[in-house]
């Protein structure tokens, strides 16, 4: 995990939203290899094993239907609108699996693999985090692609739609989300795309 994303970092548990602190134990770089992040509203310590966050098991939406056709990932960066580096970009679910070719094509940007496909391999400029639910604060991010399954689920919506800061664009499949703040700018194929007003 990039040690700086800590600061972004919110605990997972069903409270208000909440910092972490984090306590390293080996790191590589700038990279906490392994650790401990805890919270201090509900004293819950989450560990940091081979730069893997582990937030919780994150178990698939109930109602998760099939995935929408993969759009590739020059689409889903088109749609979200970003250029130059700088700042964090969450891809949360399937399509983690494009954070090689996204990483090419607007490097600079720190990416944020949430939930992605087993086997994901962790590539330089990016955190892998296993999580419960988005554990991301709000306004911390300039863009969130919601994949499957988790774009189906109205909590991991209106996370992502509160973790973009204002303005800038959340990208998902399924269900468009319901979530104050939302402004819809088109949606096909199965998928959407708008901004946090």
């Amino acid at each position: 995990m990039f040690i700086e994303l800590t600061d972004h970092l919110r605990c997972p548990a069903d409270h208000d939203e909440s910092f972490l602190v984090l306590i390293p134990d080996e790191m590589a770089g700038r990279h906490v290899v392994r650790g401990t992040l805890g919270c201090p509203v509900c004293q819950r310590e989450y560990r940091i094993e081979q730069q893997v966050v582990e937030l919780g098991e994150a178990s698939v939406p109930v109602s998760a239907a099939a995935a929408a056709p993969d759009p590739g990932a020059a689409a889903l960066l088109t749609l979200l609108g970003l250029e130059g580096p700088g700042g964090y970009l969450a891809l949360v679910g399937d399509v983690a699996h494009h954070a090689a070719e996204i990483s090419d094509l607007l490097p600079g940007i720190h990416l944020v693999l949430v939930n992605p496909p087993e086997g994901t391999a962790l590539i330089p400029g990016a955190s892998l985090l296993r999580a419960t639910r988005l554990p991301l604060k709000r306004r911390s991010l300039r863009g969130a692609v919601l994949g499957w399954p988790w774009a189906r689920d109205a909590a991991w919506t209106e996370a992502g739609v509160g973790a973009v800061l204002p303005g800038l664009r959340l990208v998902g499949t399924g269900a468009l989300p319901t979530t104050a703040g939302f402004e819809l700018l088109g949606s096909a194929d199965g998928w959407w795309v708008g901004r946090n007003r």
